[in-house]
C-alpha cells in the first residue's frame, strides 16, 4: 500500500512561481513511476507531467518549459516546479504513481495509476 501526500498549493498571481511536493509512504518511490494531474472545476482530471524510473519525462504541451518534475527517491519525495503560472493552471493538483518492475515507462493517462493523493488547490488570479 502507497501513501501519498501533496502539499505546497496556494493562491498566487500569474507569472508567479509554485512548488508542489508530494511525500510518499510504504514502499521505495524509486520503484515507481510517478505523475502530476490537475483538476479543473467541471473538467475531468488531465495529466501535467510524469517521470519514469529511469528519468524519461513527458509533460503536457501547455505546460512545456514552465513545469519542471523532479524526485528525490532518498527521501521518497517527488516534486513539480511551476513557473509563470497563468490562469488556466488553477485547479486540484494530484500526485499519482504506478509500480513499474518490468518496463520503464510512465504515462499521462491518470486511468495508468493505481495510488493517489489527495490534492492540493493551486490558484492563479489577480
Amino acid at each position: 500500500q502507497l501513501l501519498l501526500v501533496e502539499s505546497g498549493g496556494g493562491l498566487v498571481q500569474p507569472g508567479e512561481s509554485l512548488r508542489l511536493s508530494c511525500a510518499v509512504s510504504g514502499s521505495p518511490l524509486g520503484e515507481f513511476a510517478i505523475g502530476w494531474f490537475r483538476q479543473a472545476p467541471g473538467k475531468e482530471r488531465e495529466g501535467i507531467s510524469c517521470l519514469s524510473t529511469d528519468d524519461n519525462t513527458n509533460y503536457r504541451d501547455s505546460v512545456k518549459g514552465r513545469f519542471t518534475i523532479s524526485r528525490d527517491n532518498a527521501k521518497d519525495m517527488m516534486y513539480l516546479e511551476m513557473n509563470s503560472l497563468k490562469p488556466e493552471d488553477t485547479g486540484v493538483y494530484y500526485c499519482a504513481a504506478r509500480l513499474t518492475p518490468v518496463l520503464p515507462m510512465c504515462n499521462l493517462d491518470p486511468r495508468w495509476y493505481a495510488w493517489w493523493g489527495q490534492g492540493t488547490q493551486v490558484t492563479v488570479s489577480s
